[in-house]
């Protein structure tokens, strides 16, 4: 299984609400003791545990498929998981989604337009601006104080949830771990 996480590279995105995904590959990364795999070819950060590979595309977001295809290519990946941050969702909610559209999502549209839309998506919400003309600076934002007191419960929680995936189904993990939001 391929799991990416999608955020942009650098130090100005580190914390941004953009780059929940690549949190919960940090923190991934660390549960498995993963090795790091990185090749300039991959344009991502890549790490493999047993046969699973962690990605973390470092092409921006809007070019994030050109990472993913590349990584899914080499190792012959079949099981693609996409873990994104999510506008539509209230901060704190886990939803679990196989294929569908990309919501206007520029990391998902590139995605879909390297492998299609048949991959399991990991729906992290991060809630939404009061305009919506403030939603680029909303999504490249650093969590408000009451989001971040909850962060690390929602990434541990998300990881979880992946862990789980590993062994069991899409429609059995979205049962188990699926949360409308954290107590915010």
């Amino acid at each position: 299984m391929l799991i990416v996480g999608l955020g942009n590279p650098g130090s100005d995105y580190e914390s941004t609400r953009h780059n929940i995904g690549f949190m919960v590959i940090d923190e991934l990364s660390s549960r498995f003791n993963a090795i790091d795999v990185t090749s300039s070819s991959f344009l991502g950060q890549t790490f493999k545990f047993k046969n699973h590979f962690l990605l973390k595309p470092q092409t921006y977001m809007n070019l994030s498929g050109d990472s993913v295809i590349k990584v899914k290519n080499f190792y012959k990946v079949e099981n693609v998981v996409v873990i994104h941050d999510d506008l539509d969702l209230p901060f704190g909610s886990l939803r679990f989604k196989l294929g569908g559209g990309h919501g206007g999502h520029n990391g998902l549209k590139s995605i879909d337009s390297k492998i299609s839309r048949e991959y399991i998506r990991i729906r992290m919400g991060i809630g939404k601006p009061e305009h919506k003309g403030e939603v680029s600076s909303y999504v490249l934002g650093a969590f408000n104080e009451d989001q971040i007191k909850h962060l690390d419960e929602f990434i541990s929680h998300t990881c979880d949830a992946v862990t789980f995936l590993l062994e069991n189904s899409m429609e059995d993990t979205s049962s188990k771990y699926a949360i409308r939001s954290l107590k915010c």
